[in-house]
């Protein structure tokens, strides 16, 4: 199969947003099949080594990065790995954020990794819960909130209010372009009814 022609006008261009989106990415499946044990994180590697050979300026998850809600140890250590060896590096980040930070990522301290000073992330990835990594149990939290803790992944989307859904977009500039960004985790039927009740 051959690789797909990339245009060198659309990866100079100051203005243009290049993004890798992914989702349902289910790390940990199987995890002790002898056989597709190593599938998910094989697969999950493949998608951060091809955004980064394609310079992207940010990876889009759209939930679900684990299997579980409660990944394993192997799991979670795997995940920050691949996380580490694609993420971390010295290339300048190409767009500014222009939303408010406290709002957009409350995991994340209110901040988005790639703008702290004690961390060289060079290649931003953001991402919503799915119905398989949403948060629960004591605190309400998910694995998501670790990584973001660790300042792995900007986390972004969660509402923690039954009453009242509240979402923020991420607003980010790069060069003459704008872009929106809105991202709502997965909220379970049942929340969801009496929110609209």
């Amino acid at each position: 199969m051959g690789k797909a022609k990339e245009s060198t006008s659309t990866r100079d261009n100051p203005d243009v947003f290049r993004i890798f989106i992914a989702s349902d990415n289910h790390l940990g499946y199987m995890e002790r099949d002898g056989v597709r044990g190593e599938d998910s994180f094989v697969t999950f590697e493949e998608i951060m080594k091809l955004a980064r050979e394609h310079e992207v300026d940010f990876v889009l998850l759209g939930g679900d990065l684990f299997h579980d809600n409660k990944p394993s140890r192997k799991t979670l250590y795997r995940t920050t790995e691949i996380f580490r060896k694609y993420c971390m590096g010295d290339r300048p980040v190409r767009f500014d954020l222009l939303s408010d930070m406290d709002k957009n990522f409350p995991a994340n301290h209110g901040r988005v990794n790639y703008m702290d000073e004690n961390y060289n992330v060079d290649l931003p990835v953001f991402i919503v819960h799915g119905n398989h990594d949403d948060p629960a149990g004591d605190g309400s939290l998910s694995a998501l909130d670790l990584l973001a803790a660790n300042n792995l992944i900007n986390y972004f989307g969660r509402s923690d209010s039954v009453e009242d859904i509240e979402i923020y977009p991420i607003l980010l500039r790069k060069g003459a372009t704008k872009l929106g960004i809105y991202g709502l985790g997965n909220i379970r039927d049942e929340r969801l009814h009496r929110t609209f009740s």
